[in-house]
């Protein structure tokens, strides 16, 4: 028998794309393709990795579940996972021993204010990969499989609406795209400092995010915004793609991410390293943003790429 949720409970679903790996070479081959250190960790594991192209540039976000015999399953959160899939099956030779499967649908499942029963541990579906999927670093995620009903103590608590899941994305910072995961950002400007291993060897943009560590090399890094005004000319100025200046009037950043919501407007931007330290920037000439750093953003390693 479950108890009843607590008063702050809540729980929201985003879709995401599952592509499963089989063969004795998939630990192997995502761990070329990925930025975390797959190839030797433990059977059961979950690890949040980057999907990122030669020069270390978004392509997406994802999860890696590691199965019995060195299967896997990629559990893509954020990017398209076609577009994964089809990237992965470019480089996939037969000598790499993996068999691709084709993208399947699911749901992520994230809650707030109470923790999973302790009979759901051990659960396949029971995602706790150690970073902040926008309900705490701490916090895991159900995956909720197509065609499978949730558990009854997930059921139970009651949903987000689409802009509290919105506003939640924003003040935690978990990027999306096409504003924040694109061919011009790279993973430690977003804050995804946890889903990178520095020290595991030849991979898909290593050469790039060991530089960008090694040089203190990020240029931008990402905040969370909010108007001071609100109404259609208010968030028109604050569009995606417009540019942050600071109050002398220098070019300070680009706004990535816009909410209307029911505390006003807000949203993501890019900041760059000479604007960090403004408390408040400008979106044309007239309309103060306040800049603070998202809940869930964590600091680019600096010194750490040659390790």
């Amino acid at each position: 028998m479950h108890r009843p949720p607590s008063p702050s409970a809540a729980r929201w679903s985003t879709p995401v794309g599952m592509i499963r790996l089989e063969g004795a070479g998939s630990r192997r081959f995502l761990h070329g393709q990925s930025s975390q250190a797959i190839e030797l960790a433990p059977e059961g594991a979950c690890l949040a990795t980057c999907l990122i192209s030669p020069t270390a540039r978004m392509r997406g976000l994802a999860l890696v579940r590691l199965d019995a015999g060195g299967s896997a399953e990629l559990v893509v959160l954020a990017g398209d996972a076609a577009a994964v899939h089809q990237g992965l099956d470019r480089v996939l030779f037969p000598a790499d021993g993996v068999r691709l499967g084709p993208v399947q649908p699911a749901q992520l499942v994230r809650w707030v204010g109470d923790p999973a029963p302790a009979d759901s541990e051990g659960n396949p579906n029971l995602l706790q990969p150690g970073v902040d999927l926008g309900a705490g670093a701490e916090q895991p995620a159900w995956l909720q499989r197509d065609g499978e009903p949730l558990p009854t103590w997930l059921e139970a608590l009651p949903e987000l609406s689409a802009e509290q899941v919105e506003q939640r994305r924003l003040r935690s910072g978990f990027p999306a795209a096409p504003g924040e995961l694109n061919d011009d950002i790279n993973p430690f400007e977003l804050g995804l400092a946890p889903w990178v291993n520095l020290n595991k060897g030849c991979y898909v943009g290593q050469e790039t995010l060991a530089k960008l560590a090694t040089y203190d090399g990020v240029k931008q890094q990402l905040r969370h915004w909010r108007a001071e005004r609100t109404g259609p000319a208010a968030a028109d100025a604050c569009a995606p793609g417009t540019t942050l200046t600071t109050a002398a009037g220098e070019r300070a950043g680009v706004i990535t991410s816009t909410l209307a919501g029911p505390d006003g407007l807000e949203g993501l931007a890019l900041v760059r390293r000479t604007a960090l330290g403004e408390s408040q920037l400008l979106a044309g000439p007239e309309l103060p943003l306040q800049i603070s750093r998202p809940s869930g953003f964590v600091d680019p390693p600096v010194g750490a790429g040659g390790r």
